[in-house]
C-alpha cells in the first residue's frame, strides 16, 4: 500500500492569489541539487483522477481545482501553513490508478 499526501485548493487560489509555480520551482531545484528524486506532483484538474477523498474536496471547492500530491507529509503539511486556505489530506491506496496517472503525467 502506497501513502500520498495532497493539498487541493482552486485554481484561482493556487495560480493567481498564491506563488505556488514559483514554491515548487524553488523545491524542484533544491532536490535537483541534493541529487533526490521528485515525489511531488502539480495536477490541475484532480477530479479526472477519480479518488473519492479527492471528488469530495472539490466538491465542496464548487470552482476548478487544483493539487499538489506528495510522498512527503512534512511537505504538505508545510504548504498548508505556507498557503493557508488549502484541503489537506492522505491516500491510502493499493490501487495502481494514481500512481498511473500521475507516471502518465510527467512522462
Amino acid at each position: 500500500m502506497t501513502t500520498y499526501y495532497f493539498a487541493i485548493a482552486s485554481q484561482d487560489f493556487l495560480f493567481k492569489e498564491e506563488p505556488v509555480e514559483e514554491i515548487l520551482r524553488e523545491r524542484t531545484n533544491h532536490y535537483n541539487s541534493l541529487n533526490k528524486p521528485i515525489d511531488f506532483w502539480l495536477i490541475k484538474n484532480p477530479s479526472s483522477i477519480n479518488i473519492p477523498e479527492i471528488l469530495n474536496i472539490n466538491k465542496k471547492i464548487k470552482k476548478p481545482t487544483a493539487a499538489i500530491i506528495s510522498h512527503n507529509p512534512k511537505f504538505i503539511e508545510w504548504l498548508k501553513l505556507r498557503l493557508g486556505f488549502v484541503f489537506t489530506g492522505k491516500l491510502d491506496t493499493s490501487s495502481d490508478l494514481l500512481l498511473h496517472y500521475l507516471e502518465n503525467i510527467t512522462n
